[in-house]
């Protein structure tokens, strides 16, 4: 195939000579590929075009500002919410602390009525504490001030709840002791007509040891229990007469002899203070009289330290 070229400008024309191969390929070119490609450039085009009228179009825009509404009150309302769980903890901070502080009050006006080392029980100061330190951080923890003031209180409180149930413990203890302990003066009135240990026998006349001592009264007088317990004995008892016997625990029991009247029987539990007979002169007596022992382990001691007159 020749193709000739004619210039417009006078001259001589230029020949060129394609094979057919060529020819083919020029074809190929000028029917298939360039129009493709100008097919695609052209759709790419028109789809940024599209694309952009769209992003301009009023439905788009007005879309936009409504997400753009949805987000702003989405941002007050978490704004709402963060303030109101702020004011709880601010309140809650203020009741811990007005907890924590009636609870030091009242741990110092216990330690005081129990009578204990305020070094020991001292709510207004930190209790002594330590031990080795844990290298290893806690993840995830970032308290703010007022969070961390919290954690403060509640473990101050946890301290003096502990601290105030172990001073609970004590006193109680303590109570029990004093009501079941032995104490006090087990008639209404009366004095001690005879001491313990070595005595003459009012019967015989010779040395004899006495086992408790002996509390003049009149008769039908009241005989209270020197101690909180439960009735061992509560009946005659050879020479005693009529007598009660109460088991106050710790191996201590108090006797209570030459009465005129039993009020308990054995298993009653009795308290401080309570009648458990009459005074009389019932047994080996020479009157009306309380016969008063106490024994430590089954064995006799004398009562005196345990007797405060009335």
């Amino acid at each position: 195939m020749n193709v000739i070229l004619v210039p417009k400008s006078v001259g001589k024309g230029q020949n060129i000579s394609l094979s057919q191969r060529q020819v083919l390929l020029l074809a190929l070119v000028l029917l298939l590929i360039l129009p493709a490609t100008l097919g695609t450039v052209t759709f790419k085009i028109h789809g940024l075009l599209t694309t952009e009228s769209e992003f301009r179009s009023p439905q788009y825009l007005v879309e936009q500002e409504r997400r753009l509404q949805t987000q702003r009150q989405e941002v007050e309302e978490a704004r709402r919410n963060a303030e109101l769980h702020l004011n709880a903890l601010a309140q809650r901070l203020g009741h811990m602390q007005a907890q924590l502080l009636r609870l030091n009050a009242l741990g110092q006006r216990l330690s005081r009525m129990a009578g204990l080392d305020k070094d020991e029980f001292d709510f207004s100061e930190e209790p002594a504490m330590g031990g080795p330190e844990n290298s290893t951080p806690l993840s995830g923890l970032n308290n703010p001030d007022l969070m961390k003031s919290i954690d403060s209180i509640s473990g101050q409180m946890e301290r003096n709840t502990h601290r105030l149930g172990v001073l609970e413990s004590l006193l109680m203890d303590r109570q029990l002791q004093a009501a079941v302990h032995p104490g006090g003066w087990p008639t209404e009135g009366g004095w001690l007509s005879s001491g313990f240990g070595l005595r003459t026998d009012p019967f015989n006349g010779r040395k004899a040891y006495h086992e408790g001592v002996d509390i003049a009264s009149r008769m039908g007088s009241v005989i209270k229990a020197m101690g909180g317990g439960v009735v061992s004995h509560a009946g005659e008892k050879n020479s005693y007469g009529f007598a009660v016997e109460i088991n106050h625990g710790n191996g201590l029991v108090t006797r209570y002899a030459h009465a005129s009247a039993v009020l308990v029987k054995v298993g009653d539990r009795i308290e401080k203070g309570q009648p458990v007979a009459l005074v009389g002169s019932s047994g080996r007596s020479t009157g009306p009289h309380l016969h008063f022992e106490v024994l430590r382990n089954g064995r006799a001691v004398d009562p005196q330290p345990f007797l405060r007159s009335s």
